[in-house]
């Protein structure tokens, strides 16, 4: 790093803090004002910032250590939740947004009642603030200690770091996304997450184009990658179990169980978050469209390209994940690498601020205000807010002390949240789920995920049977616990129904006492839903098809593409409200 690198990083750092400092009298006006952003927040803000959420320092890591292991086709461990997320923008982001609420634990009491939905909404938000989404923040550390090390950050300043140099110094970072989180709420988080998203993937797509350049483009790279392996390194899809880079098992495991047996099913928290903070449902629905464009079609390939060249360039890489900073520091020339630090920077940023401004959410709202003084005032709960975001970030750096590895982590955090994605779909659509049944689904995957994952005589090595047999035995325990207690009252699913008014048949009862039609009409969505998959995901390889020279991918995926783009234009043309006609909530 040159001094015109550190002065761009400074730059960068300071127009941040800036930019928190100016929104802070926004974040004041009170506990919407701080979490969701007064609901105003128009859909290209949103889908930014949804997209900004998962674009950390850790994803071009993780990534170049999960191509260089199990070639191309081992995306699928985040590209299947391309499915659940495609379910959102049609299924769920409009009902999300007419619940009104503040986080996704405080629907527990709306749609259950009781102790039982109490002491969900209390497990729920400690379990997401606390252990899931502090191991989130400790992770990120841990790339962004990596990144540190790889790039030899201290040593251009003269210095010769230990490890807890070089981790107290990611805490600093950390501390100081605190403070513009922390005065300035989800409208700081949002404001930020949308210019550090595009430094973040010019950073990415500029580290890409000249590391591709430097091994003589495109069209050497793909033979010389061809050549580091006996595996179809290049497969999108492991479908020739000789060669393929990842096991049929797994593969199969992340299409057919991960996507709806994890704790995002429905949205998941973050994404959520913003869903509830968009103008109207209609812009929470193009913030979920845009979020995977995004997240799927722009940002996957230049993190791809990174990892190939990697491979090439450094073929005995010992830590398969340095490859992308090593790339960064051997290459990129003055400035340009100050720009590509601040942008890694930022990815950090982004998703460390979000992660502090979705914790307090949690402590803040569904803990304190709920269980600890409901007769708070407005200014005394934004206090309460700032004071959780500081807890969460301490034990978030707690937790990057312990952590060693960033795609075991990733993985640990999917089995950790296996297990109760199919009840949050369920309850939405089935009035007999109840309060013990989600209870059960969430602690049941969290302990099964967790001992799997790192007692030893219990570890299941396999990670697709491991998500399998979190899934089995999660489903066991809540179906167990429905059929063993009383479903709810007739009053609560009432007032549920009212409120978001879902489709399908699993609330004709419901339709027939309140006398009110659903808001959705359940076919016609999943039809969306279908379609919206072949387009985005046919576009998503259409385009690494077309990029990495294999020409008959790319082509049949473009064709995917177009035909789910007409369908998709065909059926959200059709005239299918559920309230057009009489009876047709029978039908649905």
């Amino acid at each position: 790093m040159a001094a015109i690198d550190w002065l761009i990083v400074l730059l960068y750092l300071l127009l941040t803090l800036g930019l928190g400092l100016y929104l802070s009298g926004k974040a004041s006006e009170g506990l919407e004002a701080f979490f969701v952003s007064g609901r105003s927040l128009p859909w290209w803000l949103s889908g930014t910032s949804m997209a900004a959420t998962t674009f950390s320092i850790d994803t071009p890591l993780y990534i170049a250590g999960v191509v260089a292991s199990r070639g191309v086709s081992g995306n699928w461990e985040w590209w299947s939740f391309g499915i659940a997320h495609v379910v959102m923008i049609y299924i769920f982001a409009r009902m999300w947004r007419r619940s009104g609420v503040v986080t996704d634990a405080q629907l527990t009491e709306i749609r259950y009642g009781g102790s039982m939905a109490a002491i969900l909404r209390a497990v729920k938000a400690f379990l997401f603030a606390v252990p899931i989404n502090c191991i989130g923040i400790g992770y990120a550390m841990l790339a962004m200690v990596k990144v540190i090390d790889a790039l030899e950050l201290w040593q251009s300043l003269g210095i010769e770091p230990g490890e807890n140099l070089k981790l107290w110094s990611v805490v600093g970072v950390s501390l100081f996304v605190l403070f513009y989180a922390g005065i300035s709420g989800l409208w700081g988080v949002v404001a930020t997450d949308f210019f550090q998203f595009f430094l973040g993937l010019f950073g990415a797509i500029a580290v890409a184009a000249i590391a591709v350049s430097h091994v003589g483009g495109i069209y050497e790279l793909i033979p010389l990658v061809q050549e580091q392996t006996d595996t179809d390194i290049l497969a999108f899809l492991p479908l020739n179990t000789e060669t393929a880079s990842l096991s049929l098992s797994t593969f199969g495991a992340y299409l057919l169980i991960q996507w709806w047996a994890f704790r995002r099913s429905d949205g998941g928290g973050e994404f959520i978050q913003r869903l509830l903070a968009s103008k109207n449902e209609a812009e929470a629905e193009k913030a979920a469209w845009f979020f995977n464009i995004l997240h799927y079609v722009v940002r996957t390939w230049p993190w791809i390209l990174v990892a190939l060249v990697a491979l090439v360039v450094y073929p005995n890489l010992e830590d398969r994940e340095l490859g992308y900073p090593k790339l960064m520091l051997d290459f990129l020339p003055p400035a340009m690498l100050g720009l590509v630090v601040a942008s890694l920077l930022a990815a950090f940023m982004s998703t460390v601020s979000t992660s502090i401004n979705w914790g307090a959410s949690y402590l803040t709202n569904d803990l304190y205000l709920r269980f600890f003084r409901p007769e708070s005032t407005q200014s005394e709960l934004v206090l309460v807010g700032r004071m959780s975001s500081i807890m969460v970030t301490v034990l978030g750096a707690i937790a990057a002390f312990y952590a060693q590895d960033v795609a075991t982590v990733f993985r640990l955090v999917i089995a950790i949240g296996t297990g109760p994605g199919l009840v949050l779909i369920l309850r939405w659509f089935w009035w007999r789920i109840n309060a013990a049944a989600e209870l059960a689904s969430m602690v049941g995957g969290f302990v099964v995920g967790l001992t799997t994952s790192v007692v030893p005589i219990l570890t299941i090595q396999d990670f697709g049977l491991r998500l399998l047999v979190t899934a089995g035995i999660s489903g066991i325990c809540w179906i167990a616990a429905m059929l063993l207690t009383a479903p709810e009252s007739d009053q609560t699913l009432d007032e549920f129904y009212r409120l978001v008014r879902p489709g399908g048949p699993g609330w004709r009862r419901q339709r027939s006492r309140t006398g009110l039609k659903p808001a959705q009409s359940l076919p016609q969505d999943l039809l969306k839903v279908s379609a919206a998959i072949l387009l985005l995901f046919g576009a998503m390889f259409a385009v690494g098809g077309f990029l990495l020279l294999n020409q008959g991918v790319g082509w049949m995926s473009l064709i995917v593409a177009v035909a789910g783009a007409m369908m998709l234009r065909y059926v959200s043309k059709l005239r299918v409200a559920p309230m057009a006609r009489p009876g047709l909530e029978d039908e649905l």
